[in-house]
């Protein structure tokens, strides 16, 4: 691997050195169509059908039972289900102090405005399965869907090759007052939630990770008009981690292997104006990965590693507020101040002390992150991705008189007469009365 120096790049090279793979895949997206379309018009049918085909699964009854989903905490470790407890107090902390409340002004005398927020309802969850059971996605998603309100939340997470579910996942859910829970997984899940089903309660918005068909499958139904929007839209998962010499290289490979063994396609960048640093994690981490249970899916996503040496830790910033990774960690001195000067990221993790792995499961801010570059334009998810603004607003005769002159005087600027005459009819018959 060529660790590539920042300095002696010119701008095509720096730009293809960020450059973020292709995910759109035309297979792909006509294949998902395909799927939303036979659910659609099949329903459960399609679903028990493509439980069979992609999970190797026949499963009749797509839901999970309320015995099973409460007697779940018992086929689950103590220990586990502490650190969810202890996981779920810390999210909710976090998320219950950015609870939004609304606004009442009297913008005029009379005229009255008001912001109220209001849950949305239903909310699909949806949670990976695969490789990785996500517990402490459910808990990102489901905590601060009960602190909007939301009292309807759907949640799917594909079946396990028996036909059962996580018990951990059940447990988890069932600990954030979730009862509506679908064993379904892949493009056919987010259809389900999108549209309804027989079984399936249609959602209006639908949150939570997935592979290439899943974020492909919430991009088609969130583009139609009766589908169900989308949380953010979302690529492969990606760490930036900027380091100067007295960062542990150990810890560093631990960083970049920690989000890579998330998928194939996952991205990882380590900046630092130290190319020993630089040569010492290049020699540690394939040998790490090598020995990880997830070895196979690192030896693919260490090929995108780019390690990249700059002059100064000032210019990895600047770098890194470029490429705007969903992930961040600072691990250099003064890791604080550099933090002040990050614009674009989906979280920070800064200092030698905080790996990502917090992020992950239990510092308190969640995980569900924008990727790809959108953290340019997005933000992580919080409480008011599950509420919508509803505006309100109210005149007195005294408040038409103040605000009706200035909404009369703009719409006849714009030509629409009758946005005109709705003002000015108000006001003459007030005049004559």
């Amino acid at each position: 691997m060529q660790i590539l120096l920042w300095p002696q790049l010119d701008s095509t090279e720096k730009t293809a050195a960020l450059l973020r793979p292709d995910i759109r895949s035309s297979e792909v997206e006509a294949a998902v169509e395909k799927i939303i379309a036979a659910v659609i018009n099949e329903g459960d049918a399609a679903l028990r059908r493509f439980n069979l085909e992609f999970d190797q699964v026949e499963i009749e009854a797509l839901a999970v039972g309320a015995e099973q989903i409460h007697a779940a905490a018992s086929e689950c470790e103590a220990d586990l289900l502490d650190a969810i407890d202890s996981a779920i107090s810390r999210i909710r902390e976090f998320h219950n102090a950015g609870m939004v409340q609304g606004i009442k002004v009297e913008t005029a005398k009379g005229l009255v405005c008001e912001s109220r927020y209001l849950p949305i309802s239903p909310a699909g969850l949806y949670i990976p399965g695969g490789t990785a059971p996500l517990i402490s996605t459910v808990l990102m998603l489901a905590i601060p869907a009960g602190l909007a309100g939301c009292d309807k939340v759907i949640l799917c997470t594909p079946p396990s090759a028996d036909g059962s579910s996580n018990p951990a996942v059940l447990a988890a859910a069932d600990r954030c007052g979730i009862s509506s829970i679908f064993r379904l997984g892949g493009a056919q899940a987010i259809a389900a939630m999108a549209f309804g089903t027989e079984s399936v309660p249609k959602c209006v918005k639908l949150f939570g990770p997935g592979n290439a068909w899943v974020t492909e499958a919430k991009r088609q139904v969130a583009s139609t008009p009766d589908g169900a929007a989308q949380d953010m839209p979302a690529g492969p998962s990606e760490v930036l981690v900027i380091a100067d010499k007295s960062a542990d290289p150990v810890a560093l490979c631990w960083d970049l292997l920690s989000q890579a063994e998330h998928g194939p396609d996952s991205q990882t960048i380590l900046i630092s104006d130290t190319l020993e640093l630089l040569q010492t994690v290049e020699d540690r981490i394939f040998k790490m990965a090598a020995d990880l249970p997830r070895a196979e899916i690192l030896s693919r996503s260490l090929r995108s590693l780019r390690l990249i040496k700059v002059d100064k830790i000032d210019e990895a910033v600047d770098i890194s507020n470029r490429y705007a990774p969903e992930h961040l960690i600072i691990n250099c001195r003064d890791a604080a101040g550099y933090s002040e000067r990050i614009t674009t990221a989906g979280s920070v993790f800064v200092g030698a002390w905080t790996p990502e792995s917090l992020g992950d499961y239990c510092s308190g801010t969640n995980h569900v992150l924008p990727t790809y570059g959108y953290a340019r334009a997005y933000g992580g998810l919080s409480v008011v991705d599950f509420m919508r603004r509803m505006t309100l607003q109210s005149a007195s005769p005294e408040g038409l008189q103040t605000a009706g002159p200035v909404a009369s005087k703009l719409a006849a600027a714009e030509g629409l007469e009758a946005h005109r005459m709705a003002v000015e009819y108000r006001l003459n018959s007030m005049e004559a009365s």
